[in-house]
């Protein structure tokens, strides 16, 4: 059985010698922590509880007119964990899949409606026509997709639509008082999950196979070839 994460598919997507190298020999570039937007997440995630714990809409449903309310289930806080997740396990195909999930919104219909929180500071914050189209705007999505399928897997009724909440950190203001303020957007996107089980089987048979050839957009591999290149070509130098 693999235990495959949201985040490795998506890593397969991206790499798959990356991929290879990172979920079968443990080798990967070391990465910090995002503390600061961890810790935007958690608090994001408070207002949600406190709103889920009275059945109520968050005020941001209601100025965006979003008619649903933070969904209540025994399950949400492992849901929610790093370390646990929403997961699905296929023993036909030998997987354990599954990723923890920022925050889960239900309609009055009872369909569910996934949701992540983003933090970022940008000078102007427009999604539609300059986020949307970059590459890591797609991989986003793709998450919220993962999240949609894994819910479907667990018997739930999942909404077409996901919503990122994006925090904008003001950076231009006159003064600080040590206190951070953000501007509030949210993100709609139209969702379609039809693609996750073959990606995760995809990656399923990578883990099982050689190691694949990298990918010619992946930074990290062009990183180490340039590196080779130079080394070499200095190794000859203090050979001659």
């Amino acid at each position: 059985m693999i235990k495959i994460s949201r985040s490795a598919v998506e890593q397969h997507l991206n790499c798959q010698r990356c991929f290879y190298l990172a979920y079968k020999h443990k080798i990967r570039p070391p990465s910090l922590p995002f503390t600061l937007n961890s810790a935007v997440d958690n608090l994001c995630k408070n207002e949600f509880d406190h709103y889920r714990a009275k059945a109520e809409p968050h005020p941001m449903f209601i100025e965006h007119k979003i008619d649903a309310v933070p969904f209540a289930h025994e399950k949400m806080d492992e849901w929610r964990s790093n370390f646990k997740g929403i997961r699905y396990v296929n023993e036909d195909d030998g997987y354990n899949f599954g990723g923890a999930v920022d925050d889960i919104w239900q309609k009055p219909s009872g369909e569910l409606i996934v949701v992540d929180v983003k933090a970022t500071s940008k000078n102007v914050f427009d999604w539609d026509d300059t986020y949307s189209k970059w590459e890591y705007a797609k991989g986003y999505q793709r998450q919220l997709e993962m999240y949609q399928w894994l819910l479907k897997m667990n018997g739930f009724e999942v909404a077409k639509e996901g919503y990122l909440v994006y925090f904008n950190g003001k950076k231009n203001e006159p003064m600080f008082n040590q206190k951070l303020e953000f501007d509030l957007h949210l993100v709609k996107l139209e969702c379609d999950d039809g693609w996750v089980e073959n990606a995760i089987l995809a990656a399923v048979k990578t883990l099982n196979g050689d190691m694949p050839k990298p990918a010619n957009s992946c930074e990290n591999c062009n990183y180490l070839k340039k590196r080779w290149e130079v080394s070499q070509k200095d190794s000859s130098k203090l050979i001659d």
